[in-house]
Formats: C-alpha cells, structure tokens, sequence
C-alpha cells in the first residue's frame, strides 16, 4: 500500500506530465501558423512571378512591361522576406519559444529586425510606385508612353530596395535598436528605449513612411478611380466600346479598391500602435505573460501589437492573390455575372463578348 507522501508525488509528476503535452501540443498548433503563412506565401508569390515572366514575354503585353516589373518585383521582394524570415520564427517555435537556443551568438535577432524593416517598407513603396504609374497611365497617357520605360522603372526599383536597405541597417551602424519582442519568437524596432541612440528617430521615422506609402498608395488609386469613372460617363452608352469600358473599368475598380483595403487593414494597425507606444514610452519587450501582473493597458497593447505584426506579415501572403492571381481567377467571373444582369436589364440585348485575358487593362497603360 502506498503512503499519503509517495501518492502525492506520482499525482503531481502525472500532473506534470499532462501539463508538458498539453504545451508540447499548444506549441505544434502555434508552430503550424508560421508553417502555413511561409507555404502559402512562398506558392503564391512563386505563382505570381511565373505569370508574370510569361506575360513579360509576350509581344503584345510591351506597353504594360512598366506595370508587370512592378509586380514581379513585389512578388520577388515578399518571396525573399518570407525565405529569410519564416524558418527562424518556425525555429524558435521547435526550441520551445526559446530564442536563445536558435541565436546563442546574439547576431540572428539584429538580422531578423533588418529582414522585418527591409522587406515590410519595400513592398509598401512598391504599391506607391505601382499605385502612381497606374494615375500616369490613366490620366497622361501621352506622357506615360514617352517616358516610362521599363530601364526607368528598373532604375526606380533599385532605388527602392538600395534606399530601404540603407535606412534598415542604421541599427547596425548604431542608429536604432532592433530588440526581441514579445512573446520572444521575433525581433522588431525597439519603441521604448529612449536612451538608445537614435532609437526614437529611427522607429517614428519607419512609422512615418510606412503611413507616408499607405497615404500616397490611397490617393493616387482614388485618383485614377476619378478618372475611369469620369471617363466611361462620358462614353455613349449604347456603343459596344463603351459596354466593353464598363466592364474593364468595374474590374479595375474592384481591384483598386482590394489593393487599398488589404493595404490598410494589413499596415495601418502596426503603425498606429508603433506611434502610440513611442507617445507613452512603452514597448512590447516588457510585455508578460497573462497571468503576471502587468499594466491592463500595456498588456492591451502588447495583444495589440502581435496582432498587428501578424496581420503585416500577411500582406506578403496577400499581396500576389491581389495584386495578380485574384485578378485572373474571380475578377472575370465577377465581371460576367455582372454582364449577364446587365444584359438582361437591357431587353435582352445581345451579350458582348468578354475581353481576352492578355488584353491591357486602362490600369496597366
């Protein structure tokens, strides 16, 4: 017969024991959210650049090459973040959310910040740039074809990714701080530290031009918004071209206007916390589990905040189904049943055939 003292302690080790495969198992549910965001991401924008590079190819897509090296530079830029950035996360995950194990030298975690800032600001000047060649194309189309050239739009490209980089590796000369943050599976910019060289400066400023590129990406979509829709009122309805304008500018407005909510939705959350934390002097490295004692509102912030981040990363995920994919796969369907009814509220008026898939778009030049 066991004694009181020996029973206690076996109810305790199974106690125990149950306690460590309920983690084991919160921690392969936690670690197949990352897994599933680099798969999804990586096939997608893979997908996007190989439709891209067969659009590029073809002759009669020459005057929207501008606007296809737009996108197969978006593609490209959050295929590489999503490579250089989602295994070290899945890593920590494995290592039982132990960053230590994964950086003993100390060198990942300011190369994991770089990759965030790098590849989070580079895909939001990326849709500003494609957002402005869209307004040139539908608003000065003569100039458009007399200067945007694709060696310009390369030129302006390098200076994207030349430029962000720079900006990215402050920190590393000393100017910022890239610090783990909480729940310690990733690094970011520091909003708190105010004795940190620069580190202020550094995190408002990446704050202000991510909110800068939403702004710009904003008004020049409503912009060419403006013009398609004063254009195809001025169109006679009863033309054939002008039934064929109708049904190219729903589909461009529909996309403009996904464009602009994925961007927000994505974007504006971390943005607006990062300010609001730099404001209060608070950041997520203090952040505590639930159950410690914490501030209620900073540990609404730290909720917040990794939501926020996550809610960035997948935009990366987004961005080819948005800007490509979705286009070719829903936004013709969309448009036929949108014709058919049409069709039918005009007595029965003979359907006009659909636009070729390779056919340019007023968006696109």
């Amino acid at each position: 017969m066991l004694d009181p003292i020996s029973s206690t302690s076996m109810k305790e080790r199974d106690r125990s024991n149950m306690t460590a495969r309920a983690e084991e198992g919160g921690n392969t549910v936690s670690v197949a959210f990352p897994l599933s965001m680099m798969i999804t991401g990586l096939v997608g924008n893979a997908l996007a650049m190989l439709l891209v590079y067969k659009s590029y190819k073809k002759k009669e897509s020459a005057r929207k090459h501008s606007f296809l090296l737009c996108i197969g530079s978006l593609a490209l830029t959050d295929f590489i973040g999503q490579l250089l950035t989602s295994p070290i996360v899945i890593s920590v995950y494995l290592s039982n959310r132990q960053w230590a194990k994964v950086d003993a030298s100390g060198h990942l975690c300011p190369f994991f910040g770089l990759c965030m800032t790098m590849f989070g600001l580079c895909p939001l000047f990326i849709a500003s740039a494609m957002a402005i060649e869209r307004t040139l194309a539908i608003r000065t189309p003569h100039w458009y074809s007399c200067h945007m050239k694709p060696r310009a739009t390369n030129m302006l490209l390098l200076c994207i990714w030349l430029g962000v980089l720079a900006f990215a590796l402050l920190p590393i000369l000393g100017v910022g701080q890239y610090t783990l943050q909480w729940p310690g599976t990733w690094c970011f910019i520091s909003t708190g530290d105010s004795e940190a060289p620069g580190n202020i400066f550094f995190a408002s400023t990446f704050a202000c031009l991510g909110l800068v590129s939403l702004f710009t990406t904003f008004a020049c979509n409503l912009s060419t918004i403006v013009a398609l829709v004063s254009r195809c009122k001025r169109r006679s309805s009863t033309s054939q071209a002008s039934r064929q304008w109708e049904r190219i500018t729903l589909e461009t407005l529909i996309q403009l206007m996904g464009i602009m909510c994925v961007l927000f939705t994505c974007w504006s959350p971390l943005l607006v916390i990062m300010l609001k934390m730099m404001s209060n002097h608070t950041s997520v490295e203090h952040c505590k589990p639930k159950d410690s004692e914490q501030n209620t509102e900073l540990q609404k912030d730290c909720n917040f905040f990794l939501t926020a981040i996550r809610l960035a990363s997948l935009n990366q995920i987004l961005d080819p189904w948005v800007y490509l994919l979705l286009r070719q796969i829903l936004l013709r369907k969309f448009c036929q049943v949108a014709n058919a009814v049409s069709n039918c509220s005009h007595d029965g008026q003979k359907q006009q055939p659909m636009i070729p898939t390779n056919e340019i778009r007023p968006a696109e030049g």
